[in-house]
């Protein structure tokens, strides 16, 4: 990456972060260039890249200065989830999002799909094509019940972006980040067993302990910082906690980047207690900021932390393709891999191994990065202008998913029927709590460019919260 864009990305962290706020004046082009040792024009550069994405605005003879106009909702507040665990509910609620096709004239702005009509994807989409022409047809073959060698080890090395060391030999590829994760519960936890979880956390993991029999601990989440360590320290010295299981790289639902120093105390925790971490990592390379977050297996010295992720947010999701580096317990999950559902389909591996051989893949994230980033900046826009005074919503530090809370009594799951007639769908908030929490909460999608379809569906959010905001008065 270009020196100034990793100048440039470091300046919109800071912005973002509110190091610098609206109106300030941001460090000259020459204080610049001298605090990081770059050319007058790379600094340039640098700005007119924040210009373009709406974070500096220049004035004549003064410099650049963060927008006034550049505002954003309130933060939300940091949940106080039971402190116990509970058995999981709320299965019917994620049903009735997920079973919803994507007919037509439906705007779905709850689910997790990333935008997949990007031209960077088309390497992708020939080589696919190839495949299937191939004589030998080397896609309709079973495959090692670890995956594609070819693949693993393409993966290793994108890894290295995260600071992990690995080998093809360390990993072991899945359908999708959510099989990783259940095989990983399963490999670890047996029923009536509790496992720790960050809080609003992913549903499908939430869902994975229901249907196998296991409770969730919730611990209190700060939406810019992460899990409480505190909470969770408590947590671990009352009950006999078997795993924790987190998402703290471009954290879904909040979107924070847990700031580095606190995942290495979270792994010494564990150490402490010896208890397993499983590491949803499936939005980390989606992270805004240059270089992207460092993982907590990266600093994992005695293979107690379970990685997990996989293409489908940065590629696609019907790819279903995944993998796991599960450390010391790869025995143990490779066999829950096995009974579950053996080999994973070789054909989207060989396709997506020469995608990243070609070298396509970093541009694609690139390009899905900047994307993701003004269409959250848009989306927050919108939420600010459509949406009652008084509502919150998260920062996405990355990934493309934004947390809006209402007013504590407001009712999601009404609001989301009553949606469902204009042709919109949200996530109910109450889906990414163990005990149904979060209900005067929803999780809104900003992966697809703006269009006036888009914005249409946010202000009919909007209108319908006011309505029924006002039946209840």
């Amino acid at each position: 990456m270009t020196l100034y864009v990793n100048l440039a990305e470091l300046l919109g962290t800071r912005i973002e972060n509110g190091f610098y706020r609206p109106g300030d004046r941001l460090p000259s082009v020459r204080a610049l260039s001298i605090e990081h040792g770059v050319s007058l024009s790379t600094v340039q550069q640098a700005y007119r890249v924040l210009e373009d994405s709406g974070l500096a605005t220049p004035k004549p003879k003064s410099g650049y200065f963060v927008p006034i106009s550049r505002k954003a909702p309130a933060l939300p507040v940091v949940g106080r989830p039971v402190q116990r665990p509970v058995d999981i509910s709320q299965w019917e609620q994620v049903l009735d999002m997920i079973r919803v096709s994507p007919a037509e004239g439906l705007t779905q702005l709850g689910r997790g799909m990333p935008d997949v009509n990007s031209p960077t994807l088309k390497p992708l989409l020939r080589a696919m094509g190839q495949l299937s022409r191939h004589q030998d047809m080397p896609g309709l073959y079973y495959d090692n019940i670890l995956g594609v060698q070819a693949l693993r080890e393409q993966i290793a090395r994108l890894l290295l972006d995260s600071g992990c060391q690995l080998n093809a030999s360390d990993l072991l590829i899945t359908s999708g980040c959510h099989e990783a994760l259940s095989a990983c519960i399963r490999a670890l936890c047996a029923p009536g067993d509790i496992v720790a979880v960050d809080s609003p956390s992913f549903f499908g993991v939430m869902q994975t302990l229901k249907g196998l029999g296991m409770k969730a601990l919730e611990i209190p989440t700060d939406p810019l910082t992460g899990i409480s360590l505190e909470a969770l320290e408590l947590a671990l010295e009352q009950w006999p906690i078997k795993a924790i299981q987190l998402t703290p790289s471009c954290n879904n639902p909040l979107g924070y980047v847990m700031p580095e120093e606190r995942k290495r105390a979270l792994l010494r925790l564990a150490q402490r207690f010896d208890v397993p971490i499983i590491e949803d990592d499936v939005y980390g390379d989606l992270a805004f900021s240059y270089p992207r977050p460092r993982t907590i297996k990266s600093f994992d010295e005695d293979g107690r932390v379970l990685l997990c992720s996989s293409f489908s947010k940065t590629l696609a999701p019907g790819l279903r393709v995944g993998w796991v580096a599960p450390g010391r317990y790869l025995e143990r999950v490779l066999h829950m891999k096995y009974i579950g559902t053996g080999s994973t389909a070789p054909q989207p591996q060989l396709a997506i191994s020469e995608f990243l051989q070609g070298g396509h893949f970093e541009p694609h994230l690139r390009r899905m990065r900047s994307q993701y980033q003004r269409n959250r900046d848009q989306m927050l826009d919108w939420v600010l202008r459509y949406f009652p005074e008084g509502t919150r919503a998260s920062r996405p530090q990355g990934g493309f998913m934004l947390w809006v809370e209402l007013a504590e009594d407001f009712d999601t799951v009404r609001l989301n029927r009553a949606l469902l007639e204009h042709k919109v769908q949200i996530a109910v908030g109450s889906i990414f709590s163990a005990s149904g929490k979060y209900r005067n909460c929803l999780r809104l999608n900003f992966a697809v460019r703006p269009t006036p379809r888009i914005e249409a569906a946010v202000r009919t959010v909007g209108e319908v919260i006011k309505q029924l905001l006002a039946q209840a008065c």
